[in-house]
């Protein structure tokens, strides 16, 4: 800091006199990131995958995580289900552009992370809007025993046009895998009703090839049909500077998450 002849005080900083769209100056911001919360795991659960399935799958699940409680410190981001498909089939039939939709099917995730913060409120979870998980996330891990919040990332009115059509290209799978960037996780960690990854849809051709490994590079290259997870999580692990892999694993399996959280070779992991 210095002063001026006029006593006006002026702050140095190698960005005072840049333009922040500049290219030279945007790589030359590269460096260090540092890891928030580095002991944190980020579970998303599915909504169509596990939630809309009921008690049958969800409890078991619900189980699994409070047995790995002492542990494994977890926050539970939870996605949207059935409910947003019906809203996306009208928003689309009257002509509704993509920030409403995103706004819209919001409203479920929410709906379906408040039931799980529920069930798990008995066993120190608390329930947090996307706000306090930006301000108060780190000092609830402090008092609680974990956190479930809405997977749906809070871009609403300002979420990114998609390249094809109109639906939401950010749902809970992106925004549970950013709150893992952000805050430099430990892992996170998909739950659905999958093995993990597959070449073709394993309902629908029964000998599918798995895909145990592979980059988030080569799986965009192949261009698959289907995809576990939104291809939009795949552009982000591009990127990342502290989440650099996840692990999709089936759910409905017990003993899946476990392995997961321990480390061990379950489902699919796809790295940067």
């Amino acid at each position: 800091m210095t002063m001026h002849s006029s006593g006006a005080l002026h702050v140095k900083s190698k960005l005072m006199r840049e333009s922040l769209v500049d290219k030279h100056v945007i790589s030359g911001t590269d460096g260090h990131v540092f890891s928030i919360l580095p002991d944190v795991n980020v579970i998303q659960i599915g909504g169509r995958s596990i939630m809309d399935r009921g008690r049958s799958a969800l409890m078991p699940l619900l189980e699994e995580i409070v047995a790995n409680q002492p542990q494994h410190r977890m926050i539970i981001g939870v996605g949207a289900g059935i409910r947003s498909r019906h809203i996306f089939s009208i928003g689309l039939d009257l002509g509704l552009p993509t920030g409403a939709l995103a706004t819209l099917s919001a409203k479920d995730a929410a709906q379906n992370a408040y039931m799980v913060s529920c069930l798990l409120a008995q066993y120190g979870f608390v329930y947090l809007e996307a706000p306090f998980v930006v301000q108060l996330l780190p000092a609830m891990l402090a008092a609680a025993r974990g956190a479930v919040f809405n997977g749906i990332p809070p871009y609403a009115l300002w979420e990114h046009p998609p390249a094809v059509g109109k639906l939401p290209p950010h749902g809970s799978d992106a925004g549970s895998y950013l709150v893992g960037e952000v805050y430099g996780a430990r892992s996170v960690i998909f739950v659905k009703d999958v093995d993990g990854l597959y070449a073709d849809d394993p309902v629908a051709n029964g000998k599918a090839e798995f895909i145990p490994d592979i980059r988030a590079q080569e799986l965009i290259d192949r261009n698959l049909a289907t995809l576990p997870v939104e291809t939009s999580v795949l552009d982000l692990l591009l990127k990342a500077k502290l989440m650099k892999q996840i692990r999709i694993v089936n759910g409905l399996k017990p003993g899946n998450l476990t392995l997961a959280l321990a480390g061990e070779s379950v489902g699919s992991v796809i790295r940067q």
